[in-house]
């Protein structure tokens, strides 16, 4: 028997409001100036950038590289050093840091100002952590519940999170952490539009037959929310674009779940959604 499938969308997925508000000042400043720059790829997505791209936003790799026109610091924050040179050279700067990314450079200053050992939970070499870890003298990333058993038993520390972290790993490093040091205090520097997103998958999951994530490899919080899938639904898969959805994930299928990463556009996700409207799977009898 032929049958269509049931098809449920996470009802966040896709652009959070940072995410949003980067790329709308990115075209906004293109459009006003004919040009603008910008330090690496505003978001870890290929279409946006090539669709930004299109409309003047141009990517280089370091300021030597801006001439005549603004330069824009994307959402996931930039390190002081940058900050500084911008300012010698006098050039113009559009700050697209995610307000929720710069709450994280405050909390984790005043720990710094407390005088405690600090800890970043994150993911090592993300932009957004260094971005964290360059706002204090020294602060020790810890990524996975292995490198918080290796943490030495201390008097006193303070400790953030990257900002689109799985709460299961927060959860459990802080819980051994809390164990090792004696004055450990946490503030939980996780976005609301990552739990948000989080829970609307623990919600679909468990009542779908297969889920599909839509999103980049290169996306930290799109893959942390495939991770989060699996633990629900063994069938569940990521893919960049509809062409990726393969039609033997869906034997015996009756509905597929649909989220997206934070970095994951509009019309990318409607594509994946129309692809999975328009199928139809062959269902035992």
């Amino acid at each position: 028997m032929i049958k269509p499938l049931k098809v449920r969308v996470a009802k966040e997925a896709g652009f959070c409001f940072g995410v949003r508000d980067a790329i709308e000042k990115a075209r906004q400043t293109a459009k006003e100036h004919g040009k603008v720059y910008m330090l690496g790829n505003i978001v870890h997505n290929e279409r946006v950038v090539r669709q930004l791209a299109d409309e003047h936003v141009k990517v280089v790799k370091n300021l030597d590289d801006v001439d005549g026109a603004p330069v824009l610091f994307r959402a996931h924050g930039t390190v002081p050093e940058v900050w500084e040179q911008a300012a010698k050279r006098d050039l113009s700067i559009i700050d697209a840091t995610c307000p929720l990314v710069h709450e994280i450079h405050h909390e984790i200053k005043r720990l710094n100002e407390e005088g405690r050992k600090l800890f970043i939970i994150g993911d090592h070499g993300h932009d957004e952590v260094i971005g964290i870890q360059a706002q204090v003298p020294d602060a020790t990333v810890i990524a996975t519940v292995e490198e918080a058993l290796k943490v030495p038993r201390l008097k006193k520390a303070g400790l953030v999170s990257q900002s689109t972290q799985m709460i299961e790993n927060v959860q459990a490093i802080v819980s051994i952490l809390t164990m090792k040091i004696f004055d450990l205090r946490f503030v939980n520097t996780v976005c609301f539009p990552t739990r948000r997103n989080q829970e609307q998958i623990k919600l679909i999951a468990p009542i779908s037959d297969v889920m599909i994530i839509v999103g980049s490899f290169t996306s930290a919080n799109t893959k942390r929310l495939l991770e989060v899938s699996l633990t629900m639904n063994e069938n569940s898969f990521m893919v960049q674009r509809a062409e990726d959805i393969k039609a033997s994930w869906f034997k015996n299928a009756d509905s597929v779940g649909v989220s997206a990463g934070a970095s994951s556009p509009d019309d990318l996700i409607e594509e994946v959604v129309e692809h999975l409207e328009n199928m139809h799977v062959e269902v035992s009898a």
